[in-house]
């Protein structure tokens, strides 16, 4: 899906570059706009793979109490 989103944006770049004005501000825009988007999905999986690291964790915490209860 982000490669989709990724050629969208190329694509809309590219046609903003292609008509008779200089949009040159509206197409840094964008692309600054698509560099910050996949900064932050990345940030965004580095933490839900963190979150369900801990959640291993606690799996095996509570495993591990259990078996000690016995």
């Amino acid at each position: 899906m982000k490669k989709i989103a990724v050629v969208f944006a190329s694509a809309s770049l590219m046609a903003l570059a292609a008509c008779g004005e200089k949009p040159a501000n509206e197409t840094a825009n964008a692309s600054n706009a698509v560099v910050e988007n996949v900064v932050e999905n990345a940030a965004n999986a580095a933490d839900n793979a963190a979150n369900a690291a801990n959640e291993a964790a606690n799996a095996a915490n509570v495993a591990e109490n259990a078996a000690n209860a016995k």
